[in-house]
């Protein structure tokens, strides 16, 4: 549950324990790097509840550790608390996106801000696709979107 007066984002993707993982990692190094982690309640889920409770790819991991980046999470679906509680909910592609807002409709006055996450992609990458059938390029691509796309929305929400 988000604090009053911080502020508040949480990453999505199908699974949870590929994009919005990493995603989350690098926002709370920016975020921590910036010294305003304390501002800010940062946490990623997923659309499905296949792998709730999982520990996330280790692929995922691995590139994450090959950039200096230790994470711990377990998998978990969002909630309709989610809408309510985060400012905003920040996914990887269309398919998380209508899911998303398809969830939201059942909230009364939600006042998360669902968007893309790519939508912040300063080289307009719109979709972060999925790497989960791909190979460690394909996390390290996930990983550099994730970079360019969180550098901007944290310039832009401080």
């Amino acid at each position: 549950m988000a604090a009053t007066g911080s502020k508040s984002v949480l990453f999505v993707c199908l699974g949870n324990i590929c994009r919005s993982p990493i995603a989350e990692a690098v926002f709370r190094k920016m975020a921590t790097d910036a010294g305003v982690a304390d501002k800010w309640v940062i946490d990623s889920g997923a659309t499905s509840d296949w792998n709730v409770g999982k520990s996330p790819d280790a692929r995922g991991l691995a590139c994450l550790r090959k950039h200096g980046i230790e994470m711990s999470h377990r998998a978990q679906q969002v909630t309709k608390d989610d809408f309510m509680s985060y400012e905003y909910i920040l996914c990887m592609d269309e398919s998380n996106l209508s899911e998303l807002n398809r969830k939201a409709k059942s909230v009364q006055n939600y006042k998360a801000k669902i968007e893309l996450l790519g939508s912040y992609d300063p080289q307009k990458q719109l979709i972060i696709k999925d790497p989960y059938y791909g190979s460690d390029d394909d996390f390290e691509k996930v990983y550099e979107q994730c970079v360019r796309c969180c550098k901007v929305f944290l310039e832009k929400n401080s």
